[in-house]
């Protein structure tokens, strides 16, 4: 994967942005639409999200600083760790799927979610 393909990658993540836009969705087909496979569209996808979740704690972390206790710094690794852990397993999970399946499920999922909020709402 070029620089450019990267880029084309990362611009498809600006279309999460709008309420109801998958960001791993948009990521994933944009991926697959400059050429990747499933699976390495899938798998940068998830590297793509890395630095935008580090911002978005960082920030909420400077944010929120007059709350932060020395006391909490426990709570706060226990925490990072399952995440860290649960995402791991998650993640790897998933690349197994993606490598014997498609995304058409996730698609009719969130067609057939968003025509029954539609309706709710309508």
């Amino acid at each position: 994967m070029g620089w450019r393909d990267a880029l084309k990658v990362g611009l498809c993540q600006c279309c999460a942005l709008f309420p109801g836009v998958s960001r791993s969705g948009a990521t994933i087909i944009g991926g697959m639409l400059v050429g990747l496979s499933r699976e390495a569209a899938t798998r940068f996808s998830f590297f793509l999200a890395l630095p935008t979740m580090f911002a978005a704690v960082t920030y909420d972390l400077y944010r929120n600083r007059h709350l932060l206790e020395w006391a909490d710094a426990g709570v706060f690794a226990t925490g990072f760790l399952v995440a860290f852990v649960t995402a791991l397993l998650t993640v790897r999970a998933l690349l197994a799927w993606v490598a014997r399946r498609s995304y058409a499920v996730f698609g009719w999922y969130r067609i057939a979610l968003g025509l029954i909020v539609l309706a709710y709402f309508a």
